[in-house]
């Protein structure tokens, strides 16, 4: 914390209202019991999905925390990242959204009140980010079908989950798969024909699926994963650990930069977020990482991994 004990904590709570369908009410409750125990200065920004980065860029300019906690989904993360890029102000998660693909990475528990102690401790993990078409992602960009699926599901009328799941067939019949690309890395192009290509700076997506082995946050690069067929019974061992996957329906290759050719547009989504059809993108790791509050054990992973 701090060594000036005369100096009171500050911590910056930004909560998303509507994310994930989740009343809040109760995450507040239980960050507001905590700071008031830490004599700690609390502020809470509620966005609004208007002018949410001009108001928060402002706030933390006024406020200067010493933490940002966030209540809401990946796109909650992705606005606070964005706005902070090279400001090194520790971040701590409360998933809360439809999508939390970030916080499924980083093992946090199940209980709202052990997740808070977490997002208030003193245990970090440094996060590379990824610019994708001149746009922050953290966690994993695609192309093709399950970008198609986030868009049938932003189109949906049913939250988390089991909005996917519904959204799952209608995608799989209107989808025009597999698609062409031309995949180019350190001046090598490869030609593949697939279902889906990932840019992967995480293991899992938000669902739980593992569809990135090899995945590490901290380790300076990401990952194209080229998923050449849809095969049923490789897909479901995505939702276990350790699962080795066939190189017919799986490859995977390492890069710091990549640029990605689609032969005709292909639906693309960035962090869940669905960002329409494209015909290319472009990926490069960024200089700057973002600092997460994380489960120790986590912690203790990540350094011995680097």
């Amino acid at each position: 914390m701090l060594k000036n004990m005369n100096i009171k904590y500050k911590v910056l709570f930004v909560v998303n209202p509507i994310s994930g369908g989740i009343d809040k009410s109760v995450i507040v409750e239980h960050v507001k019991e905590r700071m008031a125990a830490r004599k700690g200065e609390l502020h809470i920004y509620y966005t609004n999905g208007k002018n949410d980065k001009e108001e928060l860029t402002d706030v933390i300019k006024d406020f200067k925390p010493h933490r940002i906690l966030i209540a809401g989904g990946d796109g909650s993360i992705k606005l606070v990242a964005e706005i902070l890029k090279d400001d090194i102000v520790p971040i701590g998660l409360i998933p809360a959204g439809s999508a939390n693909g970030l916080a499924e990475n980083l093992n946090l528990p199940s209980t709202t009140e052990e997740i808070a102690d977490i997002a208030l401790g003193d245990n970090f993990v440094e996060v590379d980010c990824i610019m994708v078409n001149n746009e922050l992602c953290l966690h994993i960009s695609d192309i093709g079908l399950n970008a198609a699926l986030i868009k049938n599901y932003e189109e949906g009328d049913v939250r988390g989950k089991l909005g996917y799941l519904i959204q799952s067939v209608p995608t799989l019949i209107k989808s025009d798969f597999p698609f062409r690309f031309s995949i180019s890395i350190k001046g090598q192009t490869m030609e593949h024909e697939a279902v889906l290509v990932a840019i992967a700076n995480a293991k899992k997506y938000g669902t739980g699926s593992r569809i990135n082995p090899d995945g590490e946050f901290n380790d300076g690069i990401f990952e194209i994963l080229v998923f050449k067929k849809f095969d049923i019974p490789q897909i479901l061992k995505t939702f276990q650990e350790n699962a080795e996957y066939e190189k017919d329906f799986l490859e995977i290759f390492p890069a710091s930069e990549a640029h990605i050719k689609c032969y005709k547009k292909v639906p693309f989504q960035i962090d869940g977020e669905y960002r329409g059809e494209v015909d290319s993108v472009n990926a490069k790791i960024t200089s700057y990482k973002l600092k997460m509050a994380c489960p120790p054990e986590f912690a203790q992973n990540a350094a011995k991994s680097r």
